[in-house]
């Protein structure tokens, strides 16, 4: 019988302005007594964390690495949504031996050399969540409520300029061997398939992964909020993929 003491953990990874918080629905559904599921905040993103605004992507993937040593170095299922992307990279370069499975929401890898904001100003220390007029122009806010949005902006915390300017370094092509779910909300799978198959820089990772498994769950870019029951299944049936 299998039970969270000898089954993985996983551990849920918001992205840009988010900290643990965010998953608060989605794990509410993923309650079980078959495995362990945390929520951890990346460094940066701690709103009472006075040095945060230094923060870089070395500094998250090492936290995310700490999670995972916390729970024995056993291989966890990492999940990683939008922005989060950058730092599990980095971590799947680092020690994919660490990662069981990694289950993208509506992201997915990046590539070596990848800068999120490689204009973003040296002078500026922090993003913050821009106007909601000016974010859906980037990300699809389908299926949030006037309450959600209303949440999101006070608990947004700024994202910090390192984080956005620092390329992502990748060396270890081990990582493309980690099995992967993509779930596809904003954009469907046919699209990102069609895009990392073109080459496309958001996508083009994704072709060159050895292990993939594509899920549609149609909806906007945080489909923790819009869509968490239906998210909660995705990420409960990718721990048993493995098995």
């Amino acid at each position: 019988m299998t039970t969270a003491k000898n089954s993985p953990t996983i551990i849920l990874i918001a992205g840009h302005w988010l900290g643990a918080w965010a998953w608060n629905e989605v794990l509410e559904h993923l309650k079980t007594d078959h495995y362990r599921a945390i929520a951890m905040t990346l460094p940066g993103l701690d709103g009472d964390d006075s040095e945060r605004s230094a923060k870089t992507l070395d500094d998250q993937a090492d936290a995310i690495l700490g999670v995972i040593s916390q729970h024995g170095n056993l291989p966890a299922i990492l999940v990683a949504h939008s922005g989060a992307n950058a730092p599990v990279s980095l971590v799947l370069d680092q020690h994919p031996e660490l990662v069981r499975r990694v289950v993208w929401v509506d992201s997915g890898p990046v590539g070596a050399g990848s800068v999120f904001a490689p204009e973003f100003p040296d002078e500026s220390h922090e993003l913050p969540l821009p106007s909601f007029d000016v974010l859906a122009q980037q990300a699809s806010l389908e299926g949030l409520s006037a309450d959600v949005l209303e949440r999101f902006r006070a608990l947004a915390v700024p994202e910090p300029g390192p984080v956005l300017r620092q390329p992502v370094e990748l060396t270890n092509e081990a990582r493309r061997n980690v099995p992967t779910t993509l779930v596809c909300c904003s954009i469907s799978s046919e699209q990102v398939m069609e895009l990392a198959r073109a080459g496309h820089p958001m996508f083009a990772e994704v072709a060159n992964l050895e292990h993939l498994n594509v899920l549609d769950l149609p909806t906007g870019h945080w489909p923790m909020w819009s869509r968490p029951l239906d998210l909660a299944k995705i990420i409960d049936s990718a721990t048993s993929l493995d098995n």
